[in-house]
């Protein structure tokens, strides 16, 4: 993985391209770790995930499928802290570890994002795809189910017949028919660009106020209503009147940039 921050953006990049940054034991162990150092980062603002070369991420190092003939699964060699979330496994968990981050991911997609590669970018809060980009749920054509979090994700952002349709056959789709499908937030004919840009603006809102909109936002449709609107009121409950929310308030009637605290 390579990484740089800058105004609080974490571009962050998968770093294997003459590998199409296929997924090896390293390439997990990079990815669980690199997302929970910048979780500890408290002056981060938002990450771009994206993939160097032209591609996201092809998926599965074709060394992974030789090792399963035998029973292997290298993706378990990868030397990783105990888990302490849902996400157990070490393919689950470099999906995971973007959606927990505490603050928005935006993965930026061009080329290829296959099976375990496209898993990675569900990890993301939002998606910015190329038209020409191809996305595939890709496992079945292994022999495979999608075991990083996909199964578990897809009928979320897809609906649960076009998650089985998907996942059933494998088929491959365009950024085009992604975004439309629902895989994809939107499309941009410079992904990693767009994805720098949005960043950029979400950098520049209060950090308190996007935190806890990501963590709400996360919460919906997984626990009682009840539960998410007691989690609400507790969340503008502690922004209303705090220093971050009064420069926001201050700052645009000033019709000037805020400065917020970390």
């Amino acid at each position: 993985m390579r990484v740089t921050i800058e105004g609080g953006v974490a571009d962050v990049r998968l770093n294997r391209p003459d590998k199409r940054n296929a997924l090896d034991p390293a390439m997990f162990e990079a990815l669980v770790l690199t997302g929970t150092e910048l979780a500890a980062d408290t002056s981060l603002r938002a990450v771009v995930l994206s993939g160097e070369g032209p591609d996201f991420c092809a998926g599965l190092d074709f060394g992974s499928f030789r090792a399963m003939a035998s029973g292997e699964r290298l993706s378990a060699r990868a030397e990783l802290p105990e888990p302490t979330g849902p996400a157990r496994a070490t393919g689950q968990r470099a999906v995971h570890v973007w959606t927990e981050l505490p603050v928005p991911v935006i993965a930026a997609i061009r080329g290829n994002a296959l099976g375990g590669g496209l898993q990675v970018a569900l990890g993301a809060d939002i998606r910015i795809v190329a038209p020409d980009a191809v996305l595939s749920v890709l496992e079945v054509q292994w022999g495979l189910v999608p075991d990083m979090t996909g199964t578990q994700v897809l009928p979320e952002l897809v609906g649960r017949d076009v998650a089985k349709e998907l996942a059933f056959t494998g088929r491959r789709v365009s950024g085009t028919e992604a975004a439309r499908l629902g895989l994809a937030t939107r499309v941009a004919d410079d992904p990693l660009a767009e994805a720098l840009q949005t960043a950029r603006t979400i950098a520049g809102m209060n950090p308190h106020a996007v935190r806890g909109t990501k963590r709400l936002i996360e919460m919906a449709g997984r626990v009682d209503l009840a539960e998410g609107l007691a989690a609400e009121q507790r969340e503008i409950g502690a922004l209303i009147g705090s220093p971050n929310q009064v420069e926001a308030v201050t700052a645009r009637f000033e019709r000037r940039a805020p400065q917020f605290a970390d």
